[in-house]
């Protein structure tokens, strides 16, 4: 294909993609329907990154995808007048192209039929108790999908009064620029008269208060709301039950491993929830990473008994240069040094999946890197696996499965930490370092600590509220 061409098919596919966006919108605002490729989300998304986005189908299912075939699907759907469901235009694309084509308009009609019957959601208060690494990327993520009604909408952030005069401005600050995410892709305003941040149209009130029994949400129209706790200060059910003292607080979520309340992985033990838990933990972000893989890996194969080494980004809780720390070796430089410490992670996961009760063991290394970690799973297996199945199985498992949003899947020979910054899977596998021998294997599995962490603490979030979107085409 000659120069001229190959710039005129791209432009050609540009030139659809840049329709795609504003029905993408309209699904989105008027008719809550959120739209993906594969599981990669297209609300609220750049031209370019819709196309990247059927470029990965390529990658990881093998299909050739591009624009030509699912805007046509996304007039449909548009046309059909569905509402308050999560549709994925490549999969309905290519699993219509499977069946050998025919009439488009019959083929989604069956496909989305129980969309036409879905219920409508009032949406869910929220409020932010803490204002650090994760709850920062929670008000990115919350704010970045409240165009409708629908949706979990952020109305406060409590936080400890700052010494400096300028506090809510400093607040603004660390919302609109992250040296690990980037910059915010919104607009944030400061309103010191009524102590609030404005983002994206969004009011966003900030409390100060120095304990969770001390704020009245009420007092600010607020109820029925669920507090997310990212402070990690409350992490047992009598310290963390204080949060539900406050009136129009109803629920709280705490995004840490929880003692005497329920530590919930989402896509793995997420049915464990009855309309009558109050307080929730998040678990960790190491649990979140490996429990879905191992569920996978358990589903299949049976483990019988492993080692879990995480090799982990540094985190606040380490000293930047030499200095006292309560804990072994976390006093020394957290961007000098690797450091050999404990995790709970290994033993956190019989919390979600009971049947792995005492078969795992962990550690951890946390490196010189400030975001994004990786868990190497060394498992004994009841049946025997050789790589290429294994891997053929757990790509199946993250593209098809229920785990999609959990289990993500990487088969590039040059992907290094950095490439999986954004990453909104819990955990994704590198197939490339896969090692399997009859019945042992070694799994390598990527996580973004931060804001794949983030997503699997919405995720819940929306589940208890009732938010979450029905998924189509159905799997299975």
């Amino acid at each position: 294909m000659t120069q001229e061409l190959m710039l005129a098919e791209w432009n050609a596919r540009e030139s659809i993609a840049e329709a795609m966006i504003p029905l993408i919108g309209r699904l989105y605002r008027e008719s809550n329907v959120e739209t993906s490729i594969f599981g990669r989300l297209c609300v609220k998304n750049s031209v370019i990154n819709l196309l990247k986005s059927h470029r990965y189908v390529r990658q990881i299912e093998g299909e050739e995808l591009s624009v030509v075939d699912t805007f046509p699907v996304l007039e449909r759907v548009v046309e059909m007048g569905i509402s308050n469901a999560h549709v994925d235009l490549g999969k309905l694309a290519v699993n219509f192209r499977k069946q050998g084509g025919g009439d488009l308009g019959a083929y989604l009609a069956k496909e989305l039929a129980p969309a036409m019957e879905s219920e409508e959601n009032d949406g869910q208060d929220v409020v932010l108790y803490g204002f650090g690494r994760i709850g920062r990327l929670l008000a990115r993520l919350m704010i970045n999908r409240s165009g409708a009604d629908h949706s979990l909408k952020l109305r406060a952030i409590v936080v400890r009064k700052g010494k400096a005069d300028n506090d809510l401005e400093k607040r603004a600050s660390l919302l609109r620029r992250d040296s690990v995410h980037g910059s915010f892709n919104g607009t944030i305003q400061v309103d010191e008269a009524n102590e609030a941040l404005i983002v994206n149209g969004n009011l966003i009130k900030v409390i100060f208060a120095s304990a969770p029994e001390e704020v009245d949400y009420t007092a600010y129209g607020i109820k029925d709301a669920l507090v997310i706790d990212n402070t990690g200060m409350f992490r047992d059910k009598e310290a963390l039950s204080r949060h539900l003292q406050s009136k129009g607080a109803s629920r709280v979520i705490l995004t840490a491993p929880g003692k005497g309340v329920k530590n919930i992985v989402m896509g793995v033990n997420q049915s464990d929830i009855t309309a009558d838990d109050r307080m929730l933990s998040a678990a960790s972000c190491t649990t979140n990473a490996i429990t879905p893989v191992l569920k996978a890996m358990d589903d299949k194969y049976g483990v019988v008994n492993g080692h879990v080494e995480t090799v982990h980004s540094y985190t606040n809780d380490q000293n930047l240069i030499d200095n006292y720390h309560k804990g072994d070796r976390r006093g020394r430089a957290a961007a000098l040094n690797m450091v050999i410490t404990e995790t709970g992670a290994a033993k956190a996961v019989s919390k979600a999946l009971p049947q792995l009760e005492g078969k795992l063991t962990g550690n951890a290394i946390r490196v010189p890197t400030p975001n994004v970690s990786m868990a190497i799973l060394n498992l004994n297996l009841e049946k025997e696996s050789d790589r290429e199945s294994l891997n053929d199985y757990l790509r199946n498992v993250a593209v098809h499965s229920k785990l999609q949003k959990q289990v993500g899947y990487s088969n590039s020979p040059e992907a290094v930490s950095t490439d999986f910054v954004g990453s909104r899977s819990a955990g994704v596998v590198d197939a490339l370092a896969t090692i399997s021998s009859g019945k042992s294997c070694v799994l390598y599995v990527w996580y973004d600590n931060e804001f794949g962490y983030s997503c699997q603490v919405l995720r819940l979030a929306r589940q208890i509220s009732g938010c979450t979107l029905p998924a189509f085409p159905i799997e299975g």
